[in-house]
């Protein structure tokens, strides 16, 4: 488990980008920590998005039939609901498989990852390497470094900076959407401050459970001078009474003319401990008063 096969010219990619870090020596050595920066990225918008989600109670009114809620209705409803499945949600495991590419200045590689996830509350994950295959310098430099932020990502500080709230994010209802869950609040967000941590885009709110389902966005903050671009996918699946990651597509343009192409496929997921997800308990006040004054 702790041996990774790697390509054979990975010695020769590396000598290469230690003999071009003399004749260009940034670039050389920016190519290297985008990588990283690039990953760091994308966990940081997974971690702004990291929430549980609450089961479809018997009781609860479905939204988008009644009558439409305000951008900070939803998102009151949301912050709420991320709470109570966060409490909810014990523990659970599941599988993720990291795929990476590369290509550029000086040339191409690709890496892939298997592991396997364990998640115990308060906010504790262990992770095991299954396999990892391709570029050892991706897998060492990149993928490993990925699982290690993820560790970091967890503290308590770095959570409330890139919480969606209305402290850190405006919101702009843009309208309604079918999906496949049923339907779908469209908002509109945009960061209140430049940071690192934050992002612009879209998000897609289940209006049934009040889940973000969706996300398309870019940093609002360039994490580092040679990456010009950065664009973000993440899907939520409903696993038993929770969503969580599905599938996180992330595509990096670099200034030397390349990009690099990241993936992550989650499956096999398991709740293996989890207590019953309190109700929103603004739900039926806000819907009864919201239907009212539609009827007026």
């Amino acid at each position: 488990m702790s041996k990774f096969p790697a390509c054979d010219h990975d010695k020769s990619f590396a000598m290469k980008l230690h003999k071009a870090s003399h004749r260009v020596a940034t670039p050389a050595t920016g190519v290297l920590r985008f990588a990283a920066r690039f990953v760091m990225l994308v966990l940081l918008i997974l971690a702004t998005l990291r929430q549980p989600a609450s089961a479809q109670q018997p009781d609860r009114v479905h939204v988008v039939n009644l009558a439409p809620l305000t951008a900070q209705q939803v998102v009151s409803n949301l912050a709420q609901m991320n709470l109570h499945r966060v409490q909810a949600l014990r523990a659970y495991q599941g599988t993720r498989t990291y795929r990476i590419k590369y290509q550029g200045f000086p040339g191409v590689r690709s890496a892939e990852m298997v592991v396997k996830l364990k998640y115990l509350s308060p906010g504790k994950k262990e992770f095991v390497i299954q396999s990892a295959t391709g570029s050892k310098l991706i897998i060492d430099k990149v993928l490993k470094n990925l699982l290690a932020a993820e560790q970091e990502e967890l503290v308590p500080g770095t959570q409330r900076r890139s919480a969606l709230t209305e402290d850190n994010y405006h919101f702009r209802l843009n309208g309604h959407e079918s999906g496949p869950s049923g339907g779908t609040y469209v908002l509109q967000v945009e960061p209140r401050r430049k940071d690192k941590f934050l992002y612009r885009g879209r998000i897609w709110v289940d209006a049934r459970d009040f889940a973000v389902v969706r996300l398309e966005a870019e940093p609002t903050k360039n994490p580092s001078f040679w990456t010009k671009q950065t664009n973000i996918v993440q899907v939520y699946t409903k696993v038993s009474d929770f969503w969580l990651p599905a599938y996180n597509h992330s595509i990096a343009a670099i200034r030397l003319g390349g990009h690099a192409d990241l993936t992550i496929e989650y499956k096999d997921y398991a709740i293996t401990d989890a207590g019953k997800v309190s109700t929103l308990s603004t739900a039926r006040s806000t819907l009864h008063s919201e239907t009212a004054r539609a009827q007026r």
